[in-house]
């Protein structure tokens, strides 16, 4: 088979690049190691900044997100005793976030590559992107026991953290930071009124806690808990409890609950590899960097490099100019390493350190007394909540 991009990894970032590519008249395959109903099956984020709406805008795929997404104007932020609302619109001159699942951007996506019956190989085995470091690179993969082989000019893994291009990538080429948090988020998907029309994220005495939501009817809450706790140690009730002690008195009093329909642990930690590119190959989305869910960055910082990407592609075969695709691993870096910034600064000030103990809690509360008499404070919190621009 040839094509001119092979794609690696069929989730909202693959299916991005691939939607935009096509709409630019860029022939591109997609393969998805996953079935698709297991690839529907991940709960991810659902805060998403205006670049990625627009994104989707353009991909031709946000025509049920502007029927069903909540916008949201702003989101409750609170240490200790001390509540403060980030007014969003105002702080930044009108701009807003979307409340719309990552489950339904990926949905949507696949729904117009069904559409338009576009090239994605799902339940491809042993994928291996091969020759990138020349003019003819190609990727294998097993399929129904048989070998196949795709000829391409670029491969684009965004086949997440675990996922095999980074893995591919020659030994000593790549630099990796990170940073690990003694802790996760131990979330609960439940179909039970949201206790605010807004997002409230909260640090107790006892740990953070995030009072989310995927509809009207659709509530999702996370509370902090150490790393190894076993989820089935939680029960719904002990969820519900903890909830009620950590978001306080007047959440607790709002709050419907309910069984739950989802229930999961995720770990937290920051990451960055670097660079992006390699040859003909370029790292995209989670393959490249992770950030803890704290600030909402994830899919939204994949979108970004979808964005970098897509145009330099573009750029690439519209206008034979290599530019786009010479800068993309620093173009793409430089807004990583803002996001990563900003998630570890969030982090920071909502969950509790065992380790640090009184000290970091009197520096949280004069973080936060310092954000609610610093309208400039809001505005740098704001401007990075509702994302970076492109």
């Amino acid at each position: 088979m040839r094509t001119q991009v092979a794609i690696i990894g069929a989730g909202p970032s693959g299916l991005l690049l691939s939607q935009l590519l096509y709409r630019a008249g860029i022939d591109c395959v997609v393969l998805e190691h996953r079935s698709p109903d297991y690839v529907l099956s991940r709960i991810r984020a659902g805060v998403l900044e205006q670049g990625l709406t627009g994104m989707l805008e353009e991909a031709g795929v946000a025509d049920r997100m502007h029927r069903e997404g909540l916008p949201h104007d702003g989101f409750t932020i609170a240490v200790g005793e001390t509540r403060l609302r980030i007014d969003l619109k105002d702080l930044t001159g009108g701009k807003t976030v979307m409340v719309y699942g990552q489950t339904e951007v990926t949905k949507d996506l696949m729904d117009a590559h069904a559409s338009r019956d576009a090239k994605i190989i799902y339940q491809a085995d042993d994928v291996i992107p091969h020759d990138f470091d020349g003019n003819s690179p190609k990727v294998t993969y097993l399929k129904d026991g048989q070998r196949h082989e795709i000829l391409c000019d670029f491969i684009c893994g965004c086949d997440g953290y675990h996922g095999i291009s980074r893995k591919s990538v020659p030994e000593g080429a790549l630099t990796e930071y990170e940073k690990v948090y003694p802790f996760g988020w131990l979330g609960i998907l439940s179909y039970a009124k949201p206790v605010d029309h807004e997002l409230i994220y909260a640090n107790h005495d006892t740990g953070f806690a995030l009072a989310s939501m995927r509809s009207h009817t659709l509530s999702r809450y996370y509370i902090q808990v150490p790393t190894g706790t076993d989820v089935n140690a939680w029960s719904d009730e002990m969820i519900w409890d903890e909830l009620k002690i950590r978001l306080g008195a007047e959440a607790a009093e709002r709050m419907e609950t309910g069984p739950s329909i989802e229930k999961s642990i995720a770990p937290l930690r920051s990451y960055v590899a670097e660079p992006l590119r390699f040859g003909r190959l370029m790292l995209a989305g989670d393959a490249g960097h992770i950030v803890p869910p704290t600030g909402a960055k994830g899919l939204n910082l994949a979108a970004s490099d979808i964005h970098y990407l897509s145009g330099a592609l573009i750029e690439h075969y519209a206008e034979k100019s290599d530019a786009g695709i010479d800068h993309y691993s620093q173009r793409a870096l430089a807004r990583i390493w803002k996001a990563e910034r900003f998630s570890w600064w969030m982090t920071t000030l909502l969950h509790q350190f065992p380790e640090l103990g009184a000290f970091n809690a009197r520096i949280q509360q004069a973080d936060m007394d310092y954000l609610a008499s610093s309208r400039a404070a809001q505005v740098s919190l704001a401007e990075n909540y509702v994302g970076l621009p492109y």
